[in-house]
C-alpha cells in the first residue's frame, strides 16, 4: 500500500500541474474569440476568465468543459447509439485487442524462431527493425486501399495496423527474455539431455516472461494508437478516429478533445490491466516484487 501511494502521489503532482498550465493556456489561445467580449464587459480578470474558460466553441476547450462533454457523451446517451463516446470507445478496443492478440502471437512466435536459428536470426532480424522505420500514416492508406480492394472492410484492417506497430517491441522483448537464462542453466539443461523444445518450456519460456509483460505495456498502447491512426484514412463513422475527423471537420473542439481524453484514459486503462496480470503472474510464478 505504501508503495502504490508513493507512486500515486508524483502522478497527482504532475496532473495537477498540467491542469494548472491547461487553463492557463486557454487565455491566450482563446483570446481571438473572447477579445470583444471581455472588451464589452468592461475588462478585468473576472471577464478574462470567465470568456476564456466558458466559450461554446473555444480553440482550447477548458478541462471543465472537456469533462462536461465527456460526462454527456457517456452517461447522457444509450451505450449503443451512435451519438455515444462509450460505442466509438468499443469500436476502436475491438480493433486493438484483435491487432494486439494477433501481434503478440506473431512477435512472440518470431522472438523463438530467432532464439532458435541462427540463419533466422540474421535474415528476419534486419526485416523486422527496418519495418518500423517506415511511417505508419504512410503505410495505412495502402493497407486500407489493398485490403479493401479484396474485400476486407471493417475491424480487420484497423486490426493488421495495430498488428503492424505492437509485434515489434514483443518480437524484441521476447528475444531478449528467450536470451536471458544463464549459460550455466543452458548448460545444465544439455546436461539432463533436454531437447530443444523441453528447454523452451522449461527454462527460456518462464525466464522470458518480466520481458513479455514489459514489451506488452508498450505494445497495448501502440495497438490502440494504430486502431486510431488506421480509422483516419477510411472516413470511418464510428471510433476514435472518427471522432476526431467530425470534430475536425465541423471545429467542434469539445468533441475532439473528449474523444483525445477517452483515448489517453484506455490507453492507461489497458496499460494498467497488463501490468495487473504482470503482478499476479509473477506472484503465482514466486517472484517477490
Amino acid at each position: 500500500m505504501k508503495t502504490e501511494r508513493g507512486q500515486a502521489i508524483p502522478v497527482l503532482i504532475v496532473c495537477l500541474v498540467l491542469v494548472v498550465v491547461w487553463y492557463l493556456a486557454c487565455i491566450p489561445m482563446n483570446a481571438v474569440l473572447t477579445s470583444a467580449k471581455i472588451e464589452a464587459a468592461g475588462g478585468g480578470l473576472a471577464a478574462t476568465l470567465r470568456e476564456s474558460w466558458n466559450h461554446p466553441r473555444p480553440v482550447i476547450p477548458a478541462p471543465h468543459q472537456v469533462l462536461v462533454e465527456v460526462w454527456n457523451t457517456v452517461f447522457m446517451i444509450a451505450p449503443w447509439k451512435v451519438k455515444s463516446l462509450l460505442y466509438h470507445c468499443w469500436v476502436t478496443l475491438s480493433s486493438t485487442l484483435v491487432g494486439f492478440t494477433m501481434g503478440t502471437l506473431l512477435g512472440v512466435g518470431l522472438a523463438i524462431l530467432i532464439v532458435h536459428s541462427r540463419l533466422l536470426s540474421k535474415a528476419l532480424m534486419p526485416w523486422i527493425i527496418a519495418s518500423q522505420t517506415i511511417p505508419i500514416l504512410a503505410i495505412a492508406p495502402m493497407i486500407i486501399v489493398v485490403l479493401g480492394a479484396m474485400g476486407f472492410t471493417g475491424l480487420l484492417p484497423k486490426a493488421l495496423i495495430s498488428t503492424y506497430l505492437c509485434f515489434f517491441p514483443v518480437t524484441i522483448g521476447m528475444v531478449k527474455g528467450l536470451m536471458s537464462p544463464d549459460v550455466i542453466h543452458r548448460d545444465l539443461m544439455r546436461t539432463y539431455n533436454a531437447s530443444a523444445a523441453e528447454t523452451l518450456w522449461k527454462l527460456r519460456l518462464p525466464a522470458s516472461v518480466p520481458y513479455l509483460f514489459t514489451s506488452l505495456k508498450i505494445a497495448i498502447a501502440i495497438a490502440l494508437t494504430g486502431a486510431i491512426v488506421g480509422e483516419l484514412p477510411t472516413g470511418a463513422i464510428a471510433g476514435i478516429g472518427a471522432r476526431l475527423l467530425v470534430g475536425s471537420y465541423n471545429g467542434l473542439t469539445m468533441m475532439i478533445w473528449s474523444a483525445l481524453v477517452a483515448g489517453s484514459v484506455m490507453a492507461a486503462t489497458l496499460v494498467w490491466l497488463v501490468g495487473y496480470a504482470e503482478r499476479k503472474t509473477l506472484a503465482r510464478m514466486g517472484v517477490r516484487s
